[in-house]
């Protein structure tokens, strides 16, 4: 099962932005309206309709997601979510963190989306352990993909060798 599982999964290094999928998750702000990293460059891809579109949405509460057109990108749809700023641990991080991912994969599903691609959540600007992301990151989507047979496959596209080393190391671990 397991293996029939990690096919579904796939890791790469690269720009998110040049992703054929249906959906590719954007790791907003609570603003929704643009700003740095993943986010900064999903807005500049996709070109000023989307930033339109989010102005008439209002905001995304950390832990949830939003859905809006994908314009320029090459996925039809973005699905916006707010991960959590690192502060130690104590708040509550890891629960909203995997409320992301579950949050994400069920709009992904909800719009019919059968491939999805996923930035590293968190990780960057907001400070999370890169590991303790990606163990999140993928222990909720293999829990997703085993109830849910909608989504073919779900590609995590890593900024950089460092977090691609750390994703493929940790899917071992994942998927024994």
């Amino acid at each position: 099962m397991d293996r029939e599982l990690k096919e579904r999964i796939e890791i790469l290094e690269g720009d998110i932005t040049k992703i054929e999928v249906d959906a590719v998750v954007n790791a907003a702000n609570t603003s929704l309206l643009g700003g740095g990293g993943v986010d900064g460059a999903i807005h500049r891809a996709a070109g000023p309709e989307l930033l339109a579109e989010t102005r008439k949405i209002g905001g995304c509460p950390t832990g949830e997601a939003r859905v809006t057109k994908g314009y320029r990108l090459p996925a039809k749809w973005v699905i916006h979510t707010v991960g959590p700023i690192w502060s130690g641990g104590n708040r509550n991080e890891d629960e909203f963190l995997a409320s992301c991912y579950k949050n994400s994969l069920k709009a992904a599903t909800q719009i019919g989306a059968v491939t999805v691609a996923f930035p590293s959540i968190s990780t960057g600007a907001y400070r999370f352990p890169l590991e303790r992301a990606v163990d999140i990151a993928l222990r909720e989507t293999k829990s997703f993909l085993q109830a849910n047979q909608s989504i073919d496959k779900v590609i995590f596209v890593c900024f950089g060798s460092q977090a691609y080393n750390k994703y493929e190391e940790v899917l071992k671990k994942v998927f024994n």
